[in-house]
């Protein structure tokens, strides 16, 4: 059987198998329906058609979700694991992700609408590293011996020891839905935290199947939790006084709510919020590797990601012929339904998103961009929410579609020439998520990594993530760190204890 036959075939018997009953929340070990007995229905963004029913949680299905995580906090099965065992069980929780990746990619394909292949390399296989990373840290993340100077000469031993922050609301959202879980619930459960994890309403089929999995790797019950639902589950979250932290990345707008809502009981509070991120191209770049990594920027994931590199500024002497390159490999993408191997090019992930993006592409045109290629609507592909790669040239400054984030494949090009009024432009942005920078002069790069004010900063490459190295941004591009110890620290708290020993 092909590649092509075993990805339709796979998702034929997801679907018929998810057809049967509406999918449940994970509630204390169990699937269980909503209290109210709703459901609604997630589609695939492909053909627009329902995949299946699921449990649309609200206020009540939280207070109970959050009661499990609490029980489960203080239950010496969890709270007195040794931190090997609780490594143990986060690579047992990689293991499984491992064995069932061809699955869970056609899963989130569907689900999410982008292609499987690049679901599987990407989101799958970064999920099972972020897993296993994680469970590298409950035996090397503690506490220290400090060396203390009381009053009165008195002998004194003080340490610090790090404790779990408690239970954990995180909501992620959909254009990265396994991979966005597991950068909060591995290090929550790397912590020792509990969790309830608040998947988008576009996409909870692969945070469900993920509680599974961590249900059949041992983690006790009530440890990891599931809401599925909108935004009166994630609001009923945020404002629960029995929720220690919560965890979002979304946008900024709903980030800033989130802090609001939190003062109810000041609850810890981590956000990667939007972006709006420059691409800035010095004359003597390669260009034929800058164009290829201007498109990627833009286009993978359907510009669905929110370090996208939606904004490119090209030196003027090189502006045109950047342009041109980039345009090239726009035309190159192959659009279409994900189950296709040979599709590198999925659809939005919803009507409401299409609607977005169209609607940015029309401000954009009205205020005097010019559409070099794309628009709207491959004529190839009449069912499923395909919006064509875009790029909007001749773009000014105060254009919409340069200061607000798009979030889809649509690329704003600016050209420069005054080095001091690039960097003002790159910075003139309410985000700083991050930046990438081509150029062949390593002065040059250094002097503008250090101007930009981005979280990330990459130069000669671009979109690149590690779980060793932190990930944030600036301004209002979120609060905190994810990955590597930085995110550890997020789900901690730090006690420092002294003993008199005088």
């Amino acid at each position: 059987m092909s590649e092509q036959s075993t990805a339709y075939a796979t998702a034929e018997a997801l679907r018929s198998d998810l057809g049967k009953t509406p999918r449940g929340l994970i509630i204390d070990g169990k699937s269980v329906q909503a209290q109210s007995g709703k459901t609604f229905a997630t589609v695939n963004p492909a053909t627009g058609q329902e995949i299946c029913q699921v449990a649309e949680g609200g206020v009540a299905d939280v207070d109970l979700a959050v009661k499990a995580a609490r029980k489960a906090l203080v239950d010496p099965s969890w709270r007195d694991m040794s931190a090997v065992d609780r490594s143990k069980l986060l690579n047992r929780l990689a293991d499984l992700i491992e064995r069932d990746a061809a699955e869970l990619a056609v899963l989130e394909c569907m689900d999410n609408g982008k292609p499987a292949t690049l679901t599987q390399a990407v989101e799958i296989e970064g999920s099972i590293k972020t897993f296993r990373y994680y469970a590298g840290w409950p035996t090397k993340f503690g506490g220290e011996t400090l060396p203390v100077s009381p009053r009165s000469g008195a002998k004194i031993l003080n340490y610090t020891v790090r404790e779990p922050v408690g239970v954990c609301g995180l909501i992620v959202p959909w254009n990265y839905p396994m991979s966005m879980a597991a950068w909060k619930v591995a290090p929550a459960l790397a912590a020792g935290c509990t969790v309830i994890l608040k998947p988008a309403e576009q996409t909870p089929l692969t945070a469900l199947r993920l509680a599974e999995l961590a249900l059949e790797a041992g983690i006790p019950a009530g440890v990891f939790n599931v809401i599925t639902g909108f935004g009166e589950a994630g609001a009923a979250l945020v404002d629960h006084p029995g929720v220690d932290k919560v965890a979002f990345t979304g946008s900024t707008a709903v980030g800033k709510a989130i802090v609001r809502g939190s003062t109810v009981n000041l609850k810890k509070v981590s956000l990667e919020l939007g972006g709006k991120s420059p691409q800035i191209v010095l004359p003597d770049a390669d260009l034929d590797a800058a164009a290829a990594s201007v498109a990627a920027g833009i286009f993978f994931n359907q510009g669905q990601t929110c370090t996208a590199g939606s904004r490119l500024y090209a030196h003027a002497s090189i502006h045109d012929d950047l342009l041109a390159r980039v345009a090239d490999h726009a035309a190159r993408l192959t659009i279409g339904n994900g189950l296709d191997p040979s599709v590198n090019f999925g659809p939005l992930v919803s009507q409401e998103q299409w609607d977005q993006v169209s609607g940015y592409v029309e401000i954009g045109k009205n205020e005097g961009a010019e559409i070099l290629i794309g628009g709207g609507r491959p004529k190839a592909h009449g069912e499923g929410f395909f919006f064509e790669p875009t790029i909007m040239a001749n773009a000014g400054r105060d254009m919409l579609i340069v200061r607000e984030e798009i979030f889809g494949p649509v690329l704003s090009a600016l050209s420069w020439s005054d080095p001091e009024d690039l960097v003002a432009q790159a910075n003139d942005s309410d985000f700083g998520l991050s930046a990438g920078i081509w150029t062949n002069d390593l002065k040059q790069a250094h002097r503008l990594a250090g101007a930009v004010k981005a979280g990330t900063v990459w130069i000669n490459c671009f979109n690149l993530v590690d779980n060793a190295t932190p990930f944030g941004g600036f301004k209002q591009s979120g609060w905190g760190r994810e990955h590597g110890r930085q995110a550890m620290e997020l789900y901690t708290e730090i006690k420092s204890i002294w003993v008199n020993l005088s």
